[in-house]
């Protein structure tokens, strides 16, 4: 069987044991029975437990990102540019759930060097969604930028937003058929502020 092969084998195992046991109580073994390969062949082609769960966040994190990017179309205008971002999103975390547990849940608990991984994810994802929000501020001819902090602000919002929502979904729902209506859910929280800001309907602190 080509190396490759064998590879995606043993991720694909090791994410299955890593959602469900965690990364202390996963064990090489089970990784190994599960992919159907010896213990030995699993540390010569990924080394230590540590190098594996790496690999396993990076592949999974690279994965999100591009199903995130596939979904938006350039062309589509700036609501559905949006939309389509978010639909993607959820559709992937619904669809691979342990994958998303190992990068939502099981690597942000273990400290570095998973939490490096999983805050370059994070950024990735802010950098996707801070365009999406200044290109619909532009398309909708705001007459002064929005100021940068506010739109790094905005966009950590929003994905931290879509994160917790993942999570909260996936458990309460376990088959992934709801991965529309959270993304409407989302979608009619962010469009509203969005559509404000671009508008130049600003909330303010009433004064006392």
């Amino acid at each position: 069987m080509p190396r490759e092969v064998r590879e995606r084998q043993m991720l694909d195992a090791a994410v299955a044991v890593f959602a469900r046991r965690g990364y202390r109580a996963a064990s090489m073994d089970e990784i190994a029975e599960l992919a159907g390969a010896s213990k030995p062949l699993v540390y010569l082609y990924l080394h230590s437990k540590e190098d594996l769960f790496s690999a396993c966040i990076r592949r999974e994190a690279e994965a999100l990102i591009a199903a995130v990017q596939a979904a938006v179309d350039p062309g589509a205008p700036a609501d559905r540019r949006l939309w389509n971002g978010l639909r993607g999103f959820f559709a992937h975390t619904a669809a691979h759930p342990d994958g998303w547990a190992v990068l939502h849940c099981q690597a942000r608990t273990h400290g570095e060097p998973f939490a490096l991984e999983v805050a370059a994810l994070r950024q990735r994802l802010v950098d996707v969604v801070t365009r999406l929000i200044t290109e619909t501020a532009e398309a909708g001819g705001c007459t002064e930028p929005l100021p940068e902090v506010e739109v790094a602000g905005l966009a950590h919002a929003l994905v931290g937003a879509a994160e917790s929502l993942a999570g909260w979904s996936n458990e309460r729902d376990g088959t992934g058929s709801c991965e529309r209506r959270t993304a409407e859910t989302l979608m009619n929280f962010a469009w509203t502020g969005l559509e404000n800001l671009r508008n130049g309907r600003r909330w303010a602190p009433a004064r006392s």
